[in-house]
């Protein structure tokens, strides 16, 4: 139905007869003549309709915003003084000689123009929002990023596998979106979290080098960047060490920005410990593009007579740290105040601060409540150690390990965007070291999940000291966000049980809900290790968006629900009797 796309449209087409289809963007009358923007995903094409040509002038004339048209015509340059620079297609325009109205359309909710459009507004209309030019741009350079990254995997000699859908629970750290079955009354499939065990029994198998672009379920409150279901590139491979797996998935990554967005990332990504990025920023996925870092002063506090500063410094499991703020004197007490609210999210009970109003050769004036409790040489070498000059602000934490690197590493992040401390570009970075274990009460937690092998010596045991254990795990951190995350499996059964007894999971519960793992870990498993990466993440960082919800075609809203089609939704009695399913009414 047509010959081109309407942002193809261009000048080596000049005097050449084409044919176009798309929507009526925008529809303007001149006093004779008619012009009509037609819109595709490709962008604009400016039709004009003469009066000579009466059938499409009455048939233009008819037409209104969001109308499906075909129109035939003959491409001219645009007169002197109308050229558009801002549009692709800016410097030629179409004259109409037959416009055919495939579909009439009512006036839509909002213009698919406006960028000011509530959410839950554009959701429920997804189709029409869809057809913005932002979305659209942000669905092809998805659509590209897909295929680059099979491309390079093919090349490769990855297997591409589809792994079941419907299956049975495995503990994977969130809730499981069940089935019920019909044909076992009584039992349910679990939707996977993601395709674990069977990539691993995939290795079993003998498959060597598998891939998915996987979808996967997990029944968890919501963020910006979460949804109940959401994609995943998987990626597993057999006889390999975790930097094999590094040194493939750096390459892809720098391949994928450099053909889809012209962007060339660093070569190599830099590498940090799991130690050294709590450390020095407080998390485990540190946005780089932030100078600022946290800097450990507990030996200097242990002696202070400041028991809120002594106390933590001498607690084994306690951290005191500084964050220098540049510039951060300008600070008003009302925004100080505000960043002391911020971090009692994070279980800090205050946030105790420096203004140096000055400080040099010339004189001192440090302006905080805190100076009276601490000696004037623990003073000076908080300042030589944070490297604190005239105009900066210090921010100290002193608490329990966990929350002063939360709270200050939260703090760091809101501290850098309000004073726009924020550097452009990429910052890219693998952190590796990871713990295995962290503590749960009377029992271990996996820090990542309960196949990740472990960093053993010849002849150690994870049950040797399992607080000090590191994982061969790995993550890729992107700007402040975690990409990608994998690790090395654990390919002995011995081990694997080891691991399940230290997190409390008994012979039994590991029989029932691991029985064909463990099983099959009796028959010949090669070494092997893989990585995940959340595609909508990683798209999302790619496309500048601010949620998932902006690179996926049909998300849910942050209460998890669909507001195109009202799902999740009520389902008669008859198909509950199949399923030997009664609602049972609330109180």
């Amino acid at each position: 139905m047509r010959t081109h796309y309407c942002g193809e449209i261009d000048s080596s087409l000049v005097d050449q007869e084409i044919e176009l289809c798309g929507w009526s963007h925008r529809r303007r009358d001149h006093g004779g003549v008619i012009f009509i923007d037609l819109r595709d995903r490709t962008g604009l094409a400016q039709v004009v309709f003469d009066p000579d040509y009466d059938a499409a002038f009455q048939a233009a004339d008819r037409s209104r915003g969001e109308y499906v048209l075909r129109v035939m015509g003959r491409v001219r340059r645009r007169p002197e003084g109308t050229i558009n620079p801002g549009m692709a297609t800016g410097e030629v325009e179409v004259l109409a000689t037959s416009l055919e109205v495939l579909s009439a359309a009512e006036t839509p909710p909002f213009q698919v123009d406006d960028d000011d459009i509530n959410e839950e507004h554009r959701l429920k209309y997804r189709y029409l929002d869809l057809r913005r030019p932002q979305m659209q741009s942000n669905m092809i350079t998805r659509a590209k990023a897909s295929s680059y990254l099979r491309r390079y995997l093919d090349d490769l000699g990855f297997l591409e596998v589809e792994t079941p859908i419907l299956t049975r629970a495995t503990p994977e750290g969130a809730r499981d979106y069940l089935v019920p079955s019909r044909t076992h009354p009584g039992s349910f499939f679990a939707m996977p979290q993601s395709p674990q065990l069977f990539k691993q029994l995939l290795m079993m198998g003998g498959m060597d080098r598998y891939y998915q672009v996987a979808r996967c379920f997990r029944d968890e409150d919501l963020r910006a960047d979460r949804q109940p279901e959401f994609t995943q590139l998987d990626i597993e491979a057999s006889f390999v060490d975790e930097q094999e797996i590094m040194g493939v998935s750096e390459v892809m990554i720098r391949g994928l920005f450099e053909s889809v967005l012209d962007q060339k990332l660093p070569d190599p990504f830099p590498r940090i410990t799991y130690a050294e990025a709590m450390e020095r920023y407080g998390s485990d996925k540190p946005d780089l593009r932030i100078a600022l870092e946290l800097v450990e002063i507990a030996d200097l506090m242990a002696g202070v007579e400041f028991k809120v500063f002594a106390g933590p410094a001498k607690d084994p499991e306690g951290r005191v740290a500084v964050l220098r703020v540049p510039g951060g004197a300008a600070l008003s007490r009302k925004q100080i105040d505000e960043y002391t609210e911020f971090v009692g999210l994070y279980g800090a009970r205050g946030l105790a601060y420096i203004k140096v109003n000055a400080w040099g050769t010339d004189g001192s004036d440090l302006q905080s409540p805190i100076l009276k409790f601490l000696p004037d040489e623990v003073v000076a070498e908080v300042m030589k150690r944070s490297g604190a000059v005239t105009g900066d602000l210090l921010f100290f934490g002193a608490d329990t390990t966990r929350v002063v690197s939360e709270a200050l590493g939260a703090l760091r992040l809101r501290v850098g965007r309000d004073l726009n401390l924020v550097e452009s570009g990429w910052r890219p970075l693998w952190v590796v070291d990871f713990p295995m274990f962290e503590a749960a009460g009377e029992r271990w937690d996996s820090l990542h999940h309960p196949f990740t092998a472990a960093a053993l010596g010849e002849g150690e045991k994870i049950s040797d000291n399992p607080g000090r254990c590191l994982s061969r795990a790995y993550d890729m951190v992107l700007n402040g966000e975690e990409v990608g995350g994998g690790s090395i499996r654990i390919h002995d059964r011995a081990q694997q049980l080891e691991v399940f007894d230290l997190l409390g999971i008994s012979p039994e519960q590991a029989e029932s809900k691991f029985g064909f793992f463990v099983e099959a870990l009796k028959y010949g498993c090669p070494p092997h290790g893989g990585i995940a990466f959340g595609l909508d993440r990683l798209v999302m960082l790619m496309c500048g968006a601010h949620s998932i919800r902006d690179v996926m075609a049909f998300p849910k809203t942050q209460r998890a629900n669909c507001s195109l089609t009202s799902a999740p939704s009520a389902v008669d009695d008859k198909q509950l009797r199949e399923l030997g399913i009664r609602i049972r009414a609330k109180a």
